[in-house]
């Protein structure tokens, strides 16, 4: 019988945990209408003489800059076709993505009703880590040659930490993030909570419009580097407050928890076990705790708010 007991505490628990960061909302009934177009797969298989159907049905895609004769090379340029032979093999079919950018989009009519949905269109960047996804006013374009899996050989010149970021669980992430800019309001001052709590609405962003995407995908880190934050956030804000660092705007604080880098920088034995950016992880449970403890605060009242106001209110606590 204790044995059974247990094991129902250990269900709840596990349970309770989920709640904890899935923000549940309705959008069944929201309609959304749109189809992933291939314009890679458009691209590399048309022949010189298509070229001006595409550019009619792309125009966007095709700056008059560029003389034709550019694009007639790309499409022969053998890094090029390489690049698109890799996305062929790993995204033959979208079906898989297709429903879960659907939901995606359902949940950004929800908190934004008056943004249209985009138009959906794959490209090729040439891994163009700047342009991995990007949603801006009437489109959204995901650039596949950038999510080939974190052991891909394209990716071998990029520094371990970073490779996790070319993961296919990063596109949704990746795509919330680009929605997010001009979103927010920027950080009225360069202090270290300024910063924290920026970064923190753009996560927390994620939990409203990625609700089943995990925790760890959102920020971009492994799921041993996310539970050491967990399992230490007591001692990193410990160590922010004995240092006097939240209202601290030392530059060199933005690099030691906000930038990427392969772990933070406390100056302690633990740096190499944590991983890059707490700062932003501790803002995003800030900001989590100031819409918990304030749940009537629409999410774009939210995002303009100061952020002194935000950590203030948010009766945040870290988890001993």
């Amino acid at each position: 019988m204790k044995k059974y007991f247990f094991l129902f505490i250990l269900a709840l628990t596990i349970v309770s945990c989920k709640k904890e960061t899935k923000q549940e909302v309705d959008v069944s009934a929201i309609p959304v209408s749109f189809k992933i177009e291939r314009f890679d797969q458009k691209f590399y298989t048309s022949e010189p003489q298509d070229l001006p159907k595409l550019k009619a049905e792309y125009p966007f895609l095709f700056p008059e800059i560029y003389a034709d004769t550019v694009w007639i090379n790309k499409m022969k340029d053998p890094i090029s076709r390489e690049l698109f032979n890799e996305v062929q093999k790993k995204y033959v079919s979208l079906e898989k993505l297709e429903p879960q950018i659907e939901d995606l989009l359902k949940h950004v009519k929800y908190y934004f009703p008056e943004k249209k949905i985009p138009r959906v269109i794959t490209v090729i960047t040439e891994v163009d880590v700047d342009a991995k996804a990007i949603f801006v006013d009437d489109y959204l374009f995901i650039s596949l040659d950038c999510y080939l899996g974190n052991e891909h050989r394209f990716y071998e010149t990029f520094p371990e930490y970073k490779r996790i970021e070319f993961e296919e669980s990063q596109i949704l992430p990746d795509i919330v993030s680009s929605f997010s800019y001009g979103k927010i309001a920027p950080p009225k001052n360069r202090t270290l909570l300024s910063l924290m709590i920026y970064k923190g609405k753009e996560l927390y962003m994620k939990d409203l419009l990625i609700p089943d995407v995990s925790d760890f995908d959102k920020i971009a880190y492994t799921e041993d580097k996310y539970r050491w934050c967990q399992e230490n956030e007591s001692e990193i804000w410990s160590n922010f407050i004995e240092n006097k660092l939240l209202y601290d705007t030392n530059p060199k604080n933005e690099q030691r928890f906000m930038n990427e880098a392969p772990f933070s920088k406390f100056y302690l034995e633990i740096d190499n076990e944590s991983p890059g950016r707490v700062g932003a992880w501790v803002g995003w449970q800030i900001v989590r705790s100031y819409a918990e403890n304030h749940p009537d605060v629409k999410l774009q009242e939210l995002l303009a708010m100061d952020a002194k106001k935000i950590f203030e209110e948010s009766k945040y606590k870290p988890k001993k």
